[in-house]
Parts: structure tokens; C-alpha cells; sequence
């Protein structure tokens, strides 16, 4: 599966890039909220050089992350996944999967140096070469993982639509796709995605917002929910030019793989803290804080969400409007 546009992709991230400076645009650099301490921390763990051939936009750490198993889509040099592979701890495992063989070659050489600093007593990590539009391709199994994380990659695929099918196929019932991509305010013209550097750099290969609501629709994902966004900019004055009116977004979001029988019935929940980074709040989405103690109504959707994913042991859960003596005496507490 090597057309012209994944040939580009290979050459540009394989041959063309050797660290971040390389990069002309910010699509793949743009921080979208405070890194917690907690990732700082893990990540100030990962080898220099697998760090230094990182081109991600953003963090795509979710939470709650403790013994669950990762695929990384498009992994690179490695850099998340080992910080992941801390992580999730022992007991979990992260699988990074990328198509450029230089990549998969430098995040492959730190696995025993990895395993030694966190303490492992035996890898829980592993990287494969393959393409994100076709995993089964790369032996990954069916409903096979709890998390799917994926950076400023999947801009970079000619059939966005395959590789959100493959992932709604690996994933666990209940589990979540959690991703940063680029995002464009129309669609692109066929002249801005035959430009290289554009393409590799994860601008000209964008989708429309209104796509990826779609796509997710038809596939079974849960509605898309957005976490963080930002605008690019763009550092060279040519590219800008090429450009024009177009809009860029470097944008979070997380979709859910809900279980067919999963109940959707509006409710209230109340968190009950002490999830590793989020001890008093999680925030959930742009719109969704959930506070230790506090009693939050939900919609339906969000209801299944956290009744049927990870999230579910972090929860107590009641109907709309009702809640015990002993749960209002903890929602006092934490006022």
C-alpha cells in the first residue's frame, strides 16, 4: 500500500524531517492546554533522541489510565507511547504502529533502555510496521484494546473513513478513541493537497469539521466530543500565501465505542476522585468538569459514556433528581 500520497508521507517524516526545527508550520508543535506534572514527569523519562524526533500537535493523554492497553496510531519515534508505557503501569500495554520504517527502527532501539527506567520487569510495549487504514493488515485483533490514541496523523491519510472504521473495530466495547488532528474551516482545494510540504506537514490534508461528525455517525461512534483547540499558524511567508482564507484548527477530540445495549437515560453522576493527575476534577471535555463530590446532571449520551467505558468505577450513578442522604452529605463535605 505504498500510492503517491502515503510515498510522501514516508519520504517528508522518514528522509526530509530529522527533528522538530525542520517543521515550517506550528500544525504539529501547537501546545493545546498545561501539560500536568504528572506527564511532564513521565515524558522528562523518554530518551533524548526518540523526544527529538517527535512531530505531534498537542498531548493526547487521556484519563484514567492504569492498567489499560494503548494503540498508538502512527507512533513515530516513540515518545508517547514510552511515556504511556509508565503509565499504564505493569499490568497494561502500549502498541505504537507506524508506516516509516525510520521511525519504527529509533522507537524500537529504547525498548530495553525504557523497561530498565521505569522499573518494568518485562516490556509492555511493542511497535509494529503498518498503516492506520488497515491494522488488521498489521495483526492487530479485534476489540483488542481499551484506548486509542492517535497525533496529528490522521490528517495525513488519503481514506480518513478506514481508519476510524479500523479503530471502532479494535476497540473493546466501552472503549475510546482519543486524538489530536488539524481541522479546516471549508474544504481543501485539489492545488493546496497536491502541495508536499503542506501535506507532510498535516495542513493541506485536513478535514472539515462537519466530516468528521459525519464520518463518526456512520461508522457507530458516539458524537464526537471536543476537548482543546487552537489556530495554527503558519512560520513561512510562501506557504502562507498558498494559504490564503483557509482556516486551520489543531483541535482534541474523543469518540466512544458504546455498547449496543448500553442504557442512555438521563441521570446524575459525582465523581469520586483520585484518578492519577485529575485527584479532585476531571475535565471531561470543553464543556464538561466533573468536581469531586459534586452532583453533575447528564445528558443521555454522556450517561452511557461513563456508565459503559473505564470511567464507570470512578462514578456514582442516580436518577435525575434524586440523590442519598449519605452522597448529598459528601457533596456538603466538598464545598
Amino acid at each position: 500500500m505504498c500510492d503517491k500520497t502515503v510515498c510522501i508521507f514516508q519520504e517528508y517524516y522518514g528522509k526530509y524531517l530529522k527533528n522538530a526545527k525542520d517543521l515550517r508550520t506550528n500544525a504539529c508543535v501547537t501546545p493545546t492546554k498545561p501539560i500536568p506534572s504528572y506527564i511532564l514527569d513521565a515524558l522528562k523519562e523518554v530518551h533524548s533522541e526518540v523526544s527529538s524526533r517527535y512531530y505531534g500537535c498537542g498531548i493526547v493523554v487521556p484519563e484514567c489510565l492504569e492498567n489499560c492497553r494503548i494503540l498508538d496510531l502512527g507512533s513515530g519515534s516513540g515518545r508517547d507511547c514510552y511515556m504511556l508505557s509508565k503509565l499504564v503501569g505493569q499490568k497494561g500495554y502500549v502498541t505504537g504502529l507506524d508506516m516509516t520504517d525510520e521511525q519504527v527502527e529509533v522507537s524500537r532501539n529504547y525498548i530495553d533502555y525504557h523497561m530498565k527506567k521505569f522499573g518494568h520487569q518485562q516490556p509492555n510495549i511493542n511497535f509494529v510496521i503498518g498503516y492506520i487504514e488497515d491494522l488488521k493488515g498489521a495483526g492487530i485483533k479485534d476489540q483488542s484494546y481499551d484506548i486509542i490514541i492517535s497525533n496529528c496523523v490522521i490528517n495525513l491519510s488519503p481514506d480518513k473513513k478506514a481508519v476510524l472504521r479500523e479503530a471502532y473495530r479494535v476497540l473493546k466495547d466501552g472503549g475510546e478513541m482519543y486524538f489530536s488532528d488539524v481541522y479546516s474551516d471549508k474544504p481543501i482545494p485539489t492545488e493546496l493537497k497536491q502541495n508536499k510540504v503542506l501535506w507532510g506537514e498535516c495542513i493541506s490534508g485536513a478535514l472539515c469539521w462537519e466530516d468528521l461528525y459525519q464520518i463518526a455517525e456512520e461508522i457507530g461512534f458516539s458524537p464526537p466530543r471536543l476537548v482543546t483547540s487552537s489556530y495554527i499558524t503558519v512560520n513561512n511567508k510562501d506557504l502562507e500565501e498558498i494559504i490564503g482564507a483557509y482556516k486551520f484548527v489543531s483541535a482534541t477530540f474523543r469518540l466512544f465505542k458504546l455498547p449496543g445495549d448500553s442504557v442512555k437515560e438521563k441521570g446524575q453522576v459525582i465523581y469520586n476522585g483520585g484518578v492519577t493527575g485529575c485527584e479532585t476534577e476531571v475535565q471531561f471535555d470543553a464543556n464538561v468538569i466533573f468536581k469531586e463530590g459534586e452532583v453533575v446532571e447528564v445528558d443521555e449520551e454522556l450517561w452511557s459514556i461513563l456508565k459503559s467505558s473505564r470511567f464507570s468505577d470512578e462514578f456514582l450513578f442516580q436518577p435525575a433528581g434524586k440523590a442519598s442522604s449519605c452522597q448529598k452529605k459528601k457533596v456538603c463535605s466538598a464545598c
